[in-house]
């Protein structure tokens, strides 16, 4: 049986609406694949109740299907379903990897990225690549068309997931239709920005192109307490906050030696509000790796 990890992600990152992405050290997936005459999965972990062993209705069965790679899948999730961070993804990237690996189909890392996308429009509805390039490729990512660009790079970062759902379809839903002329303009000079600061690894200029007008403050509305956890975060040391995909997790940009403490600023600002969360200190990371 061959094993494979793959990262929690973090999309958007303000700024980089359906194109930007992170790998993060840690949650993640472990998938863990054999060759068998048809596709059988079975999902232990965190929500596993959430989530469909079908085939036809889970991530990996469209990957298993696309590489033509019927196996016996399990999934151990440590990406909390419904999180903002990337829960079907990491499934599909690390089950793409596992499976290209198994049956030795030779499709390159950036090859797969599409594929692991089909796989998590099964559950979204929408083949996005831009939660799976970076569980895949590692690092910082820019999904624009079909071409993926990728940095290396290990900016700390704080994911704090609060006990409370967000639909996705909700936070598609309420993503305004139209920005203005200056709205477009500020979030163009904050997705620069923010490509700099991952390029020099400079937390700063990251935290400050997490800021966008358009997207953030729309599915903001939909995460209660999200003001003042982000006013913690950053009164804590963040250098930048916002919503972590389609939420309701909350990613904070920082330097190194703060993310505890802003950890525990979020998580003290949502328990003010009744809300219980977890906090992971972690940093950009590795993608899927073959153990």
């Amino acid at each position: 049986m061959l094993t494979v990890r793959a990262p929690a992600t973090s999309a958007n990152l303000g700024s980089g609406f359906d194109v930007f992405g992170v790998a993060l050290e840690r949650p993640a997936d472990v998938v863990r694949v054999a060759r068998a005459d048809r596709t059988t999965i079975e999902v232990t972990g965190t929500g596993s109740q959430y989530i469909p062993e079908d085939p036809e209705k889970n991530t990996v069965g469209a990957v298993a299907e696309a590489l033509d790679a019927p196996a016996h899948i399990e999934i151990d999730k440590g990406v909390r379903p419904a999180s903002g961070l990337g829960s079907s993804a990491a499934s599909a990237a690390a089950a793409a990897v596992a499976l290209n690996e198994l049956y030795a189909r030779g499709r390159t890392r950036e090859e797969l990225v599409p594929i692991a996308a089909e796989g998590e429009a099964v559950v979204s509805g929408t083949a996005h690549a831009d939660n799976v390039a970076p569980a895949i490729l590692g690092g910082f990512t820019v999904a624009a068309g079909e071409g993926i660009s990728q940095v290396d790079t290990a900016i700390p970062l704080v994911a704090c997931l609060p006990e409370i759902v967000v639909s996705t379809r909700d936070a598609r839903r309420v993503v305004p239709e139209r920005a203005t002329m200056e709205e477009l303009v500020e979030t163009v000079g904050a997705a620069a920005t923010l490509t700099v600061g991952m390029c020099r690894g400079d937390p700063e200029l990251v935290g400050e192109g997490m800021d966008d007008p358009v997207v953030t403050p729309a599915r903001a509305d939909l995460i209660d307490g999200y003001d003042d956890v982000r006013t913690a975060a950053l009164e804590a040391g963040a250098t930048g906050v916002t919503v972590s995909g389609a939420g309701p997790g909350v990613l904070a940009a920082c330097g190194a030696d703060d993310r505890r403490q802003i950890a525990s600023a979020m998580l003290d600002a949502f328990a003010a509000r009744g809300i219980d969360a977890r906090a992971y200190p972690t940093r950009v990371g590795q993608g899927a790796t073959i153990h």
